[in-house]
């Protein structure tokens, strides 16, 4: 049987308000003027991937991290460097406060009744992202663990375990934090299925740990990373469109 279901955060339960990098140039005006949106777009892809491949994992702690990748958007969107150098101090925490709260964020209409149902069902749920701690929405304060937006979104009581990749110092596809997240709920990796938007860091590493999964492609939205779209529509792969899917699944799968 099903006794555990662990989700993805971003595109998955939650999405940001607006486009990120629309809200990036929005936070980006009164500081280093009008840059276009595509452009801040553009750069933030590639400033994430240039930390993501230097600095995994956020080493330095999710500020720092998350530091270096907005300044680098911001120069690479064409702000001048004088303005960078004088403002990042100010923009940063723009951001993160905006990515840390229902400013930033809202919640799909499916998540709560989904997880809802989960629980009346005796399934456990969960949380394993790579989304780090400022934008999971986690921060330390006083030394409390405290989870802003989720719990301003009246989400965070549904997730025990939560696991975030800067936290635990690993990160999807690796199979260890998965493996962790079924510990902590005390099931087995077959008692478990994971639901996420990304083929690899969701599906194939689920898989890989010994958990059953379900690859999330909302018609609305777009990847997170650019994947082989006939790799995503494999027949072997269990596809859904939308967290209702997963209730079903599960009542089907512990029928049987």
């Amino acid at each position: 049987m099903i006794r555990l279901a662990t989700f993805d955060a971003l595109l998955t339960v939650l999405r940001p308000r607006q486009p990120i990098h629309v809200q990036y140039a929005q936070v980006f005006a009164p500081f280093f003027g009008h840059l276009s949106p595509d452009a801040v777009k553009s750069a933030f892809k590639i400033a994430l991937k240039e930390l993501q491949t230097s600095r995994p994992a956020y080493a330095e702690g999710p500020e720092s991290w998350w530091a270096a990748v907005i300044s680098r958007t911001a120069l690479g969107a064409g702000a001048r460097e004088s303005d960078v150098n004088e403002h990042i101090g100010t923009v940063v925490p723009k951001l993160l406060h905006r990515f840390s709260s229902r400013e930033g964020y809202s919640l799909y209409d499916d998540s709560i009744p989904t997880l809802k149902t989960l629980h009346e069902m005796g399934v456990r749920t969960a949380l394993v992202t790579n989304c780090d701690s400022r934008i999971l929405l986690i921060v330390i304060l006083l030394g409390v663990l405290e989870v802003q937006a989720l719990d301003d979104l009246e989400a965070l009581k549904f997730f025990d375990p939560v696991l975030a990749s800067d936290l635990e110092g690993v990160e999807k596809p690796r199979r260890e934090i998965f493996l962790r997240a079924c510990e902590r709920a005390g099931v087995k990796p077959s008692e478990a299925v994971h639901v996420g938007d990304e083929l690899e860091c969701d599906y194939h590493g689920a898989t890989r740990a010994g958990l059953k999964a379900l690859l999330l492609c909302r018609p609305s939205e777009d990847p997170m990373v650019d994947e082989d779209l006939a790799m995503r529509m494999d027949e072997k792969i269990k596809r859904i469109t939308s967290l209702d899917e997963v209730v079903h699944f599960v009542r089907e799968h512990n029928v049987l």
